[in-house]
C-alpha cells in the first residue's frame, strides 16, 4: 500500500512516501527550490519521492494533507461568536488560504505531468496535530507513550497532549487559538531583529549571552493554568489584525510583526536586523528561553500526571529548542524522549501519512535515522567532477577514512557528502561540514571563510553514541540533534568548538548500524586525536542544505573550505589556507 504525505500551502512543504507501513522518502521543497523554509504546494517533493521509490502518482493508493479546516469547528465557532469584530480582519486571510485546497487534485497531477484521470487515490485530510502527534508516536520505538505538540498554530490549535498506544492515539487535551508558545518565542524574536521565518533557533542560540532580568514579566506574559497555558493577548496582535504566514512570488515566508505597542512602551524601540545587540536583547532573549523551559516542564508534568507515562514524544515546530528538550530529562519523571528529525511543519507530511497507513491496518516502524532523501550514484558523482573540473582522488573507504580524518586532524574543513539526503532541517552527517571539534579557533574560522554566521551561535559536536556518557552529562542517546546536554567539566578544552558559553551541547550520536560511513570517519578521527567526536555544521552556505553532488561543489568552490568528499571521491584545495595551519593539528590536547 502507498501512502502519500504532503504538507502544503504553508512554509516547510514537504512531500513523504510511505509503502506498507514504512517510510521509503522524504523531502522538503526548500532543498529543490533553494528557496529556505519554502511555502506552497511542494510540486517538486512530490515528484521526488515518487522518483525514488520507482513509481508514479496512477500507483499510489491514497493521498493525505496534514491539514482540516473542520477540526476544533466548535472551538473555532465559539471564538467567532465571542470575537466579531476582532476575527474580521482575520477571516479573509483565511479564507484566501483554504482557496488553494480546492485545487489539490490539480496541482497534484501538474506536479507529476499526468492528467487528472491519473490519480486513482483519494485525498484525505488529518487534522494539523494530530499529524504532529502521529510523527513521532508513530514512528517512534515505544509501543505506548505519553505525546505532546507544541507550536504556532495549525487548524485552530497550538497544543495537543495525549497517550499512543500501538497504532492509535487518545487526544487528552489541547490548547487553542489564540494562546501560543510559538507566536510568544516569534514575536520575541522579531522584536530583537532576528525577524526572518526560521530565525528561532539564534535566539535559543543567544539565550546564554544574557540574563533573566525580564522573567517576571514573562511570568506574567505565560501563565500556567491546570489545563496548560494562557497568553496576555494585550501583548499581542494576532488575533486582531489577521497576522498569518505569507510568501513572495518565490515560496519565501514571512511573518509581520507580532507584536504590539506594549512592547515598544516597555522596552523601546525594537532592534532592527543587522544593528548591534544591546543588554536588553541579550536579556529578552534568556528570559523568554527560560519562561519557555519552565513552560515545556510544566505541560510534561501535566502529562505525567494523567498518564502515569515515563516514555514521551515530542513534535511542533516549538520542539525544535532543543534546550527546552534537555530539561524535560532533567526536571521531569520522564525517562526516554522521542522526537524524530523534522519535528516542525515539514514532519507533519510524515504523520499525516504515518497515521493513514496506521488506519489501514499496515504495521509500524521506528524511524532510528533520517536518511530518507536524494541519493545519487558514483557515475553521477563522477559526472559532477567532470562537468566542474575539480581533480578528484578516488580512494577505498579505509584510506578515505584515514585521509579525511587527517585533514580535520590538522585543523582542515571538509564537505562530507555521502548516500542520502537527511530529513528534517539538520545535516546528520550526509550532507554536513566537519571539522575539528577541539580547534580553538575552529568557531571563527568557519564563520569567517563559510559560514558568516553571528559569533553567539554555537556548532554542534556528532559523537560515537557509545561514548556519550563519556563527554556529557547524559547517556540518552540523540541521533537527531534535538537534545541539548551539558558537557562534562573534564572535556571542556577538548570539546572547545563546540561546547556553548554555558557549557552546554546540542549534541548528535552516531550508532555505526544507523550511519556507518559517518560512524566510521569518528572512529577514524579518534585514532588520530583521541577524541570520538567532530564538529558538525550543515553543508551550505547561506542556502538550504545541499542536496546534489553539483550544489556541493558549487559551495566547495565559493566557501574557502579546504576539501570535499563526495562518496570515495576527495577534492582538496591546492592552495593552503593561513588559517587553518596557525594553530597546531592537536591544540586542544598540547
Amino acid at each position: 500500500m502507498l501512502t502519500l504525505g504532503i504538507n502544503a500551502f504553508h512554509a516547510d512543504a514537504a512531500a513523504v512516501l510511505f509503502a506498507d507501513g514504512r517510510l521509503v522518502a522524504g523531502i522538503e521543497e526548500e532543498r529543490l527550490t533553494r528557496i529556505k523554509h519554502c511555502a506552497g504546494f511542494p510540486t517538486l517533493s512530490v515528484a521526488e519521492v515518487l522518483r525514488i521509490k520507482g513509481v508514479t502518482l496512477g500507483q499510489v493508493d491514497e493521498v493525505v494533507i496534514a491539514r482540516d479546516s473542520t477540526a476544533n469547528l466548535r472551538k473555532r465557532l465559539g471564538y467567532i461568536l465571542k470575537n466579531v469584530r476582532k476575527t474580521r480582519k482575520v477571516a479573509g486571510k483565511r479564507l484566501r488560504d483554504r482557496a488553494g485546497f480546492k485545487q489539490l487534485d490539480v496541482q497534484l497531477v501538474e506536479a507529476c505531468g499526468v492528467p487528472l484521470s491519473a490519480l486513482k487515490g483519494p485525498i484525505r485530510r488529518v487534522e494539523h496535530h494530530l499529524a504532529h502527534a502521529a510523527s513521532a508516536f508513530l514512528v517512534s520505538p515505544f509501543e505506548r507513550a505519553a505525546i505532546l505538540t507544541l507550536d504556532g498554530f495549525g487548524d485552530f490549535a497550538s497544543a495537543l497532549w495525549g497517550i499512543g498506544q500501538g497504532s492509535d492515539i487518545k487526544v487528552l487535551g489541547r490548547v487553542t487559538y489564540p494562546h501560543s508558545l510559538g507566536i510568544v518565542y516569534t514575536a520575541v524574536c522579531q522584536f530583537i531583529g532576528f525577524d526572518r521565518y526560521g530565525d528561532e533557533g539564534k535566539v535559543m542560540g543567544l539565550a546564554p549571552y544574557g540574563e533573566p532580568e525580564y522573567a517576571g514579566f514573562f511570568s506574567r506574559l505565560i501563565r500556567f493554568t491546570d489545563s496548560g497555558f494562557e497568553l496576555d493577548l494585550a501583548w499581542f496582535n494576532h488575533h486582531t489584525v489577521g497576522v498569518e504566514t505569507d510568501s513572495d512570488e518565490h515560496g519565501s515566508p514571512s511573518f509581520a510583526p507580532l507584536y504590539t505597542r506594549q512592547w515598544i512602551d516597555q522596552f523601546g524601540a525594537p532592534r532592527p536586523r543587522g544593528n548591534e545587540l544591546t543588554e536588553r536583547d541579550r536579556n529578552l532573549a534568556a528570559s523568554l528561553q527560560q519562561r519557555l523551559e519552565q513552560a515545556f516542564v510544566h505541560m510534561a508534568n501535566l502529562l505525567h500526571k494523567q498518564t502515569g507515562l515515563t516514555d514521551l514524544c515530542l513534535a511542533g515546530g516549538v520542539t525544535l529548542n532543543g534546550v527546552a528538550n534537555g530539561k524535560l530529562l532533567e526536571e521531569t519523571p520522564f525517562k526516554r524522549i522521542y522526537v524524530q528529525p523534522a519535528a516542525g511543519d515539514d514532519g507533519t507530511a510524515l504523520g499525516a501519512a504515518a497515521w493513514q497507513q496506521a488506519r489501514a491496518g499496515q504495521p509500524r516502524f521506528a524511524m532510528t535515522h533520517a536518511y530518507w532523501g536524494s541519493s545519487f550514484s558514483d557515475d553521477e558523482i563522477e559526472a559532477a567532477l567532470r562537468e566542474s573540473g575539480d581533480s578528484a582522488t578516488r580512494l577505498d573507504d579505509a584510506e578515505l577514512y584515514k585521509a579525511t580524518a587527517g585533514l580535520i586532524a590538522d585543523g582542515k574543513v571538509v564537505g562530507w557528502f555521502q548516500g542520502a539526503m537527511e530529513w528534517g532541517p539538520r545535516a546528520l552527517g550526509n550532507r554536513s561540514i566537519v571539522a575539528h571539534p577541539g580547534h580553538p579557533r575552529m568557531k571563527e574560522i568557519l564563520n569567517a571563510r563559510i559560514k558568516q554566521r553571528e559569533p553567539f551561535r554555537p556548532f554542534a559536536p556528532s559523537i560515537k553514541a557509545e561514548r556519550l556518557g563519556d563527554y556529557f552529562e547524559s547517556s540518552h542517546e540523540s541521533p537527531f540533534m534535538l537534545m541539548v546536554y551539558r558537557t562534562k567539566p573534564a572535556r571542556y578544552t577538548e570539546l572547545q568548538a563546540v561546547d556553548h558559553a554555558d557549557h552546554t551541547g546540542r549534541v548528535q550520536t552516531v550508532r555505526r548500524e544507523d550511519n556507518e560511513r559517518y560512524w566510521k570517519l569518528i572512529d577514524a578521527f579518534e585514532r588520530v586525536t583521541g577524541t570520538p567526536a567532530l564538529l558538525n555544521t550543515s553543508f551550505n552556505e547561506n542556502e538550504p542544505i545541499v542536496r546534489t553532488p553539483q550544489e556541493a561543489l558549487d559551495c566547495f568552490r565559493r566557501t574557502k573550505m579546504d576539501a570535499v568528499v563526495l562518496g570515495n571521491h576527495l577534492v582538496a584545495r591546492n592552495r593552503p589556507h593561513a588559517h587553518a595551519q596557525q594553530e597546531p593539528a592537536n591544540a586542544a590536547h598540547g
